[in-house]
C-alpha cells in the first residue's frame, strides 16, 4: 500500500490542492493528514471542508494542537499563533467545528504509529526537533515507524540496535529505506507553512511493502495565499513565512 502523508495544512486551501493533485499523479492509495488543518491560514472553513471529505472517503486525520485550540481547548501558543486562532473561531462552521473535535490524537496502520506531535505525551504537544526529543518519542512506542508532524522541517531519524539517534535530513524525490532492523521516526514537514527555506507544500509517500519514504514538494501561489493573509487582517508575520518558508 501507498501512503500520501501531509501534515500542517494551516487552512492553506492553495497549498492543500497542490498537495493533493501531486499525490493523485503519484497514485497513493490512502491518505493520512497528521493535524493541524486549521491555523494561521486565511482558509479555515474550505479547507476544514475538503478535509472532512476526505475523511469520508477512507483518509485518516488527526488532531493537531491548532485543531484543538480551535474548538475550545486550553494550549500554550505564543501571540501570533493565538492571534490566528481568535480569529478563525468564528468563521468556523458548526459541523467544522464538530470535525475538529472529533479527531484523534494518534491512530495505527500496520506497524506504523500515527501522531501530531511527540508520541511519548501527544497531548503536551511537544516538539521532536533534534535527536534527545525523538530519543523520547521513540522509547515511548513499540511502533517500528512513527509518522509526526508539528515542527514544519522535514526530517527523519532511526534508532539503531545500540540505542543510538542517527539524525538525517532528507532530499526531495530520493527514498530513504526504512530498514525493518531499526525503529524510525519521521517528521512529515508542513503543506501549508513549511520553515525549512522552502516555501513550497512539503509532505511525503511511503510504501508498506518495500518500506521506501520519500519526502516531496508541491509548488502553488503561495503568494496569493500570503496576500489572501493580509487581506484578513491576520498577524504580518504569517504571510512572511509563507513568502520565505521561515
Amino acid at each position: 500500500m501507498r501512503l500520501g502523508i501531509i501534515s500542517d495544512v494551516h487552512a492553506n486551501e492553495l497549498a492543500l490542492a497542490a498537495s493533493l493533485t501531486a499525490l493523485e499523479q503519484l497514485k497513493v492509495d490512502r491518505l493520512v493528514i497528521l493535524g493541524d488543518v486549521v491555523g494561521y491560514g486565511p482558509d479555515p472553513e474550505p479547507v476544514t471542508q475538503r478535509v472532512a471529505g476526505l475523511v469520508s472517503q477512507g483518509a485518516i486525520c488527526l488532531m493537531g494542537n491548532h485543531d484543538a485550540a480551535a474548538v475550545g481547548a486550553r494550549t500554550s501558543m505564543n501571540d501570533v499563533a493565538a492571534a490566528a486562532i481568535a480569529w478563525t473561531r468564528p468563521r468556523l462552521s458548526e459541523a467544522s467545528q464538530q470535525f475538529l473535535a472529533g479527531l484523534p490524537l494518534t491512530a495505527t496502520l500496520e506497524d506504523i504509529l500515527l501522531v501530531h506531535a511527540d508520541a511519548s505525551n501527544p497531548e503536551a504537544w511537544n516538539y521532536v526537533t533534534d535527536a534527545a526529543s525523538a530519543m523520547q518519542s521513540l522509547l515511548a512506542v513499540k511502533a517500528q515507524v512513527t509518522f509526526c508532524g508539528h515542527v514544519h522541517r522535514p526530517q527523519v531519524y532511526c534508532l539503531t540496535a545500540t540505542a543510538k539517534v542517527i539524525a538525517h535530513t532528507p532530499v526531495t524525490n530520493t527514498a530513504v529505506p526504512l530498514s525493518p532492523q531499526r525503529q524510525w521516526l519521521a517528521v512529515a514537514g508542513s503543506v501549508g507553512q513549511p520553515r525549512d527555506g522552502n516555501p513550497a507544500a512539503s509532505f511525503m509517500t511511503y510504501d508498506t511493502a518495500t518500506r521506501d519514504l520519500t519526502f516531496q514538494r508541491a509548488t502553488y501561489d503561495y503568494e496569493t495565499t500570503a496576500q489572501r493573509v493580509r487581506n484578513a487582517g491576520l498577524p504580518e508575520r504569517l504571510a512572511e513565512r509563507l513568502l520565505n518558508g521561515t
